[in-house]
């Protein structure tokens, strides 16, 4: 497998559990519609929080959540939609982004909740 496979897969594995120490309950993994796909799909008794996760070996070229730009967002924004309808949910939608850095002599692991809105 390519490295950057290895290093996002990493990533997510860490986020997951990150999630679930939270009290977060994981619906999907890797879910995908379409072209667009949604690394984690996770709830509490509150939302339904659709998370992107980053992760990068440094944060030299920038934090990984940069890498979210706009047109990202309105893919999430997208998918994130279409698994409300397909599965009838009536909770609010919530996009964080767990950003990740895995270096080599420690791991960061940043949870932004709320990271983005979706816009009218």
């Amino acid at each position: 497998m390519a490295e950057h496979i290895d290093l996002g897969a990493k990533g997510e594995e860490l986020a997951i559990a990150h999630l679930r120490e939270k009290g977060y309950e994981i619906l999907k993994t890797n879910w995908h519609f379409g072209r667009e796909e949604i690394d984690i799909i996770a709830q509490n008794d509150e939302y339904l929080i659709i998370v992107e996760v980053k992760t990068r070996q440094s944060n030299y070229f920038g934090e990984p959540e940069i890498a979210v730009n706009k047109k990202k967002q309105k893919a999430l924004i997208r998918a994130a939609h279409a698994f409300v309808i397909q599965r009838e949910i009536d909770k609010e939608v919530r996009f964080d982004i767990i950003a990740i850095v895995i270096g080599h002599q420690k791991t960061v692991i940043r949870h932004l909740e709320r990271a983005f809105y979706p816009t009218l």
